[in-house]
């Protein structure tokens, strides 16, 4: 398919470094026209970087021939440099979370709706083979009715990434507990309602041991977040339980440096034989990923191309939203 020439605003976000070396190893989909930051004279991950144009956010969005943008700025400019994007007629590659309040994300999704702009949020989850295989088996029926889902995502930051949580009143459920939430809306729709329990492990008002409650009419969904699990990456995990079986994946992704080296796998217990498993467990091999974006930013191309339809469209964002003020306790459910 043709090139989409793209540029990318911000390297603040977490996810910058990492959304740039992913549309660098991606030159037959992806013109890579430069970067935008002019928020300090510091790069972090300046390999990633390294030899591409730098620009000022003017000099990139008059790039002649510019089709889309990644924007991966600092969080809190996530929402206003998209709103300046959106208003050029740009498809967007936005990270996430879609902000702190409810009104501006709907703005986005209004402008990108009226000017037929695809736009995809960075949950990076979204395409990851084994958290697929999940979504398969529910779909399929495989599992059954499902009554219960367990999502985890923690880690273990020291005082930095403390600093920079202590300036976010929904904590560490607002900034990584986000995928849990788009994941289970994905899976199980619109909760009847959303708890929110936030906690400190010290006393500075940190909030960074978060869980939150989704409730549905024949099922609960837990999502625990937490930035002080020593080695809490290994043990990210989602578990998907049924009436007919149980999938369960742990670790989420492989440690970075290995996405393409050491595949993934899902835990499969079936009641019942379908076409593919016979009943009982299974350690199914769904291979390596390929790249921890790579899959995303190619499938926010074939949406740009008119090739397929998001598979997140608009409504979903904006109920993942919703729901995520509610997790992160920014709202209450309903209200």
């Amino acid at each position: 398919m043709e090139r989409i020439k793209i540029g990318q605003i911000g390297i603040g976000h977490a996810h910058a470094s990492g959304i740039i070396e992913a549309l660098r190893n991606l030159p037959e989909v992806y013109e890579l026209v430069g970067v935008a930051e002019e928020e300090g004279p510091e790069w972090p991950h300046p390999a990633a970087y390294e030899g591409l144009e730098r620009l000022t956010e003017d000099e990139l969005l008059a790039t002649p021939g510019l089709q889309a943008v990644a924007v991966e700025t600092n969080n809190r400019e996530l929402i206003p440099t998209a709103m300046r994007c959106m208003a050029r007629g740009l498809h967007l590659h936005m990270d996430k979370p879609g902000g702190e309040t409810m009104a501006p994300f709907e703005e986005l999704i209004a402008g990108c709706r009226a000017k037929g702009l695809a736009l995809q949020l960075g949950y990076m989850y979204r395409t990851n083979p084994a958290i697929g295989l999940c979504f398969r088996a529910v779909r399929e029926g495989w599992l059954g009715e499902v009554f219960e889902v367990h999502a985890v995502m923690s880690r273990y930051d020291g005082d930095r990434y403390r600093r920079f949580l202590a300036d976010y009143p929904g904590g560490a459920m607002y900034t990584l507990g986000s995928h849990l939430v788009d994941l289970v809306v994905a899976m199980l729709g619109r909760p009847q309602n959303v708890l929110p329990f936030q906690k400190a492990t010290r006393d500075d008002g940190v909030r960074d041991n978060s869980l939150a409650v989704l409730e549905y009419p024949r099922a609960t969904a837990t999502v625990r977040t937490c930035i002080c699990e020593v080695d809490g990456m290994k043990h990210r995990r989602l578990v998907v339980c049924g009436t007919k079986g149980t999938a369960e994946v742990c670790p989420l992704e492989q440690p970075a440096g290995r996405y393409r080296e050491d595949p993934l796998h899902v835990r499969l217990t079936l009641l019942e034989d379908n076409a593919e498993y016979a009943a009982g467990t299974h350690l199914v091999d769904v291979g390596a990923m390929n790249g921890r974006y790579e899959d995303q930013l190619i499938e926010l191309a074939r949406v740009i191309h008119g090739e397929i339809d998001n598979p997140y469209p608009h409504e979903h964002e904006l109920l993942t939203q919703e729901a995520l003020l509610a997790a992160a306790g920014y709202t209450r459910w309903g209200e």
